[in-house]
Formats: structure tokens, C-alpha cells, sequence
């Protein structure tokens, strides 16, 4: 049996009183035994999922997935960093102020930075990536939300290497955005020349400052990146790094990501189900990390079909048996989820842990109330001759753990009497069904530290609202969260958030997944971000 450690991320206020502890966790070798010298010659090879990078996602300023941020941070540089305990050090930025009304940041930047066609990094290249990501031209998705959307009012140059990023009104998480690769920095170059090409991505197109180069990719099989030689700016002091070549091996079967770990063809492996992970060899160690965010959701779509019906939603919620299926699937690895923000996040509201369980009593009773009272002959319940039916909507590829999910959520609700039928879609067909929301429900999760990541999936205007929810006081409340420094008020405004889907039931959280990923005890020095993405920094390959 491999090593397993399972590594929960606290909320950042209560990290200062664990920093001991947490930084043990984020910096600890990833292998164990004896070390051999470092190869500096080496090859890492890392396996992941990278499920839909072809489709146009291996650029963070446009994409919604967090893979295209996890391969791309090899070459995409932030302005600060983000440690561990949740505080902000300089990374591509010397030092930064903030203006006292919160809505101007002013940033020094380093004079030694070159992104890797040669370059300057300087205030100018700020300004171009900032101003294109909020471009509407440029249909940004989860970059366009973090740099403040339309509370953005533009980047200054001041000097060559000063900059000053303003805002409409108070806007409280732009430091934490400033520290993801979503707002990373492409060469100016690219972006007056082939800024159409970086989603498709290619070595001459994904130009950063980061410590590697993108030198080698092959859709759906593999990218390469090599190490920038140049590279003296990384975050906390962090030079080029150990080892010459990171190969990412793109494998959407997670049992061939594990079987090529364990039979030496791979020395790190991401994006792990628990059921592989214990099959694993004694020369592995694997390392959990909850994700911060929302966890692994379903979204009822209530402008279309019968989620209308808030007595519906409501209904629908009490009929899945949480428990029994995570338990189930997961192994006990992961958590059943009880509220839009998992327990990792600032902000959590634990007060609602255990306040809605399973209860089908109830359930029926409230489609009894809805009007929900026929049957017909297969069982399902019936209203002015209609049967009840949702249309779920999922985006492949889909893992078995949540195959077998969705079948349980099904036969729990088909013992109620509602019907659920799901859809597995190419991402093409997806979109076409998700962008005018003709679906009843669909399903995801999503990683961030802030709470704000709320506006995108609740707002009116969010641009991940798959429940269509308009409600003018909780876009008040959203608003008020975003412009709120002070971190216990803003802790409350999101607990409010968190206690209005209780009530609403827009989303169904179900569970709190993790970053599972393991290495050969050949990998030392192998850290990782407050999501729980390997960084490749300081990691060295044993000889």
C-alpha cells in the first residue's frame, strides 16, 4: 500500500495558528528512502486528466477549466503570490498599495523580467493583458469575473515599471485574482500578432515568463515544456528550476494514469480517484488536498421545465441519499458537501452542517403540495398528464465515481416518483444546449479561494449562472461582498449567500472532491498551491 496522506487546506483565517502545519504539508518531499543526487538533466513526467484542452482551453484568460490554469502555470508568472497561510508575497511585482477608498492598486514591478521570445516585462505588458482579458472580443470567461468585470476601470501605466490597476468601486479580491495564472501575463508580442491562437495553444503561441517554455504540444497526447534557463524571479526566491524537461502526459483514464505511475512511465500522477490510489505501490506516496470553491454541485435550471416550482427543487434535493452514495463511491475519501462554498473556503458556514438530510417523506409530501399527485405506469408521478422528467446535461468525459453517482441520484429519485434523464454530451453538443439554457439540470465543480466566486454562479450576470437565478437582493448581497475588506463582515455576506440556496435551492451541493496526486519516491521537493496543483518550482528527479 502507497503512503496516503490526506491533507485538508483550512479556512485562511485559522491557517496563522496552523502555519507550522501547513507548511510542513506544502513544502515535504513528495517521495520517501534514501534521495539520490539531483539529475539536473532530468525529465519529470507528470499525468493528468487534461480532459478538453484541445477544445480551446489551453488559455487561462479564456477558459473556465482549471486544468488550462494547472498545465499553463509553468509558463504563466502573477504579480504577487499567494502562500500558504493566505497572505500575498512579490512575485513579478517588487511591492504594491492599495488606495484607502480600495479601488486603485498600484504595483512596482521588477526591472529583471523578460518573457522568453525576449520581451520586457513592464507596465505596458500589464496593461495589454489586463485590457484584453476584459475585451468583450476576447469572451473570457473565469479571467474576465476575477479582473472585476465591469467594475474594471483600466490600467495605467505610470512608468515602465509602475502600474496602477483601477476600479469602479471597492473591489476586495483583485490581490488574490492578481495571484492565479488566469491573470498570468502572454507576451505583448502575441497579443498584437497571434492572440487569436493561444486558446488552440502551440510552442510558438504560449509565450510567458514563466520557468519553462511550452516547447512540444500534441493535442489530447502530451505537452512539453523545457526549462527556462534565464528564469530568476519565481515566487519566494525560486530559480530555474531542477529539472531540464516537464513532460505532461494527457491520459483521461484514471487507471491509466495510475498504471503508468506504478510501472515507472510516469513519476507523478493527478486527478486520482481513491479507488486507484490504494493499489498503488509501496514506492508511492499520495498526497489529498480538498479543493476550495463549490463543490461537486447540480444546478437546477429554474426558467426552464419544472424547476420552476421551488417546491420541486426543494423536493428533488431531500430525495438523494448524499450520505449513502459519497460514502459508497468515494470510500470515505471525500466528504458529503452541505453548503455552495466547501469547508476550505473563507467564508464556509458551518452552522449548516446537517441541516438537510435525506427524507423522502418529505419529498413526496412536497410534490403532493406542487400539484405532483398522478402516476403513471411506470411509477413516475403525473400532473395534467405530464410525467415528471428533468433533463440532465453532463460534458464528457465523465469519470466512473461520477457515473456511478448520477445512477444512484436516478434511482433515488425514480422512488419518489421523479424522473431524471441524463445526457452525456461532446463539449460542441454541451454548449449548444448550455449557452441558451435549454436543459433542466447539469453538474460541476469549481475551484477558488475567494467567495466571490459565488457572483459568477448566482449573479444575474454571472457568467456561470447555469440556474438562471435573478434576484435583485442577492445581487446586492453579492455586490456588497465583493467591495467588503474587512474579513469577518464579508465572512457574514457570504454565509447569508450560503444560507439563501438553503432556502432557494438553486444548487445541490453533493460532495467536497480533492486534488489526489501521487508521486514516485524519486520526486523531491514536489509543493503545491492553495487549489492543490503540483508545482514544479523547486522539484528535483533523483538520479
Amino acid at each position: 500500500m502507497p503512503s496516503f496522506f490526506v491533507r485538508r487546506l483550512l479556512p485562511l483565517a485559522a491557517l496563522a495558528a496552523a502555519s507550522a502545519l501547513v507548511l510542513s504539508a506544502c513544502a515535504a518531499p513528495a517521495g520517501d528512502g534514501d534521495a539520490g543526487a539531483p539529475d539536473p538533466d532530468a525529465e519529470l513526467v507528470w499525468a493528468i486528466e487534461g480532459a478538453n484542452l484541445a477544445n480551446g482551453h489551453m488559455d487561462p484568460q479564456t477558459s473556465q477549466l482549471d486544468v488550462s490554469a494547472m498545465v499553463q502555470r509553468q509558463v504563466l508568472d502573477s504579480l504577487v503570490f499567494q502562500e500558504p497561510d493566505g497572505s500575498f508575497s512579490p512575485w513579478l511585482a517588487k511591492s504594491w498599495k492599495v488606495s484607502d477608498d480600495g479601488r486603485s492598486y498600484t504595483f512596482e514591478l521588477r526591472d529583471d523580467v523578460t518573457f522568453t521570445d525576449g520581451t520586457p516585462f513592464d507596465a505596458a505588458a500589464v496593461k495589454a493583458n489586463f485590457d484584453r482579458i476584459i475585451d468583450p472580443k476576447t469572451e473570457s470567461a473565469s479571467a474576465e469575473a476575477m479582473l472585476g468585470s465591469e467594475l474594471y476601470a483600466g490600467t495605467k501605466v505610470l512608468s515602465q515599471y509602475s502600474v496602477e490597476v483601477d476600479f469602479t468601486a471597492p473591489y476586495a479580491p483583485f490581490l488574490q485574482a492578481a495571484s492565479t495564472a488566469q491573470l498570468g501575463f502572454w507576451s505583448p508580442k502575441v497579443l498584437e500578432s497571434s492572440a487569436d491562437r493561444l486558446k488552440a495553444g502551440g510552442p510558438d503561441v504560449n509565450i510567458g515568463t514563466g520557468p519553462f517554455v511550452l516547447t512540444e504540444y500534441t493535442a489530447d497526447q502530451e505537452i512539453v515544456y523545457t526549462r527556462n534557463d534565464d528564469y530568476a524571479w519565481g515566487p519566494d526566491g525560486a530559480g530555474k528550476p531542477a529539472i531540464k524537461t516537464l513532460r505532461v502526459e494527457l491520459l483521461p483514464e484514471a487507471s491509466v494514469r495510475a498504471g503508468v505511475l506504478g510501472s515507472g512511465e510516469a513519476d507523478v500522477a493527478s486527478q486520482l480517484p481513491p479507488n486507484v490510489v490504494k493499489d498503488l505501490g509501496d514506492d508511492v506516496t499520495a498526497t489529498a488536498r480538498e479543493y476550495p470553491g463549490l463543490p461537486y454541485s447540480l444546478f437546477l435550471n429554474e426558467k426552464y421545465g419544472v424547476f420552476a416550482d421551488q417546491k420541486v427543487r426543494q423536493a428533488f434535493e431531500l430525495s438523494i441519499d448524499v450520505d449513502a452514495a459519497v460514502k459508497q463511491i468515494f470510500f470515505g475519501e471525500f466528504p458529503r458537501a452541505w453548503s455552495i462554498l466547501g469547508p476550505t473556503t473563507p467564508g464556509y458556514d458551518e452552522s449548516l452542517e446537517g441541516t438537510w438530510a435525506f427524507d423522502p417523506d418529505k419529498a413526496n409530501a412536497l410534490l403532493e403540495e406542487a400539484g405532483w399527485t398522478g402516476r403513471d405506469d411506470e411509477g413516475y408521478r403525473t400532473k395534467d398528464g405530464k410525467r415528471l422528467s428533468a433533463r440532465w446535461i453532463a460534458w464528457t468525459p465523465i469519470s466512473d465515481d461520477r457515473t456511478a453517482l448520477a445512477n444512484a441520484i436516478q434511482s433515488d429519485l425514480k422512488k419518489v416518483g421523479f424522473e431524471i434523464v441524463r445526457e452525456t454530451l461532446e463539449p460542441a453538443a454541451y454548449n449548444d444546449q448550455y449557452g441558451p439554457k435549454t436543459y433542466d439540470l447539469t453538474d460541476w465543480d469549481y475551484s477558488g479561494v475567494d467567495a466571490d466566486l459565488l457572483r459568477n454562479h448566482l449573479g444575474t450576470d454571472g457568467f456561470q449562472n447555469a440556474s438562471q437565478v435573478s434576484d435583485p437582493q442577492l445581487d446586492e448581497l453579492l455586490q456588497e461582498g465583493l467591495s467588503t475588506t474587512d474579513t469577518a463582515p464579508r465572512a457574514k455576506i457570504y454565509q447569508q449567500v450560503q444560507q439563501w440556496n438553503v432556502e432557494h435551492v438553486a444548487i445541490v451541493p453533493l460532495y467536497v472532491s480533492s486534488l489526489i496526486t501521487a508521486a514516485d519516491k524519486s520526486v523531491h521537493e514536489l509543493s503545491y498551491d492553495l487549489y492543490g496543483r503540483p508545482q514544479f518550482y523547486t522539484v528535483s528527479l533523483a538520479g
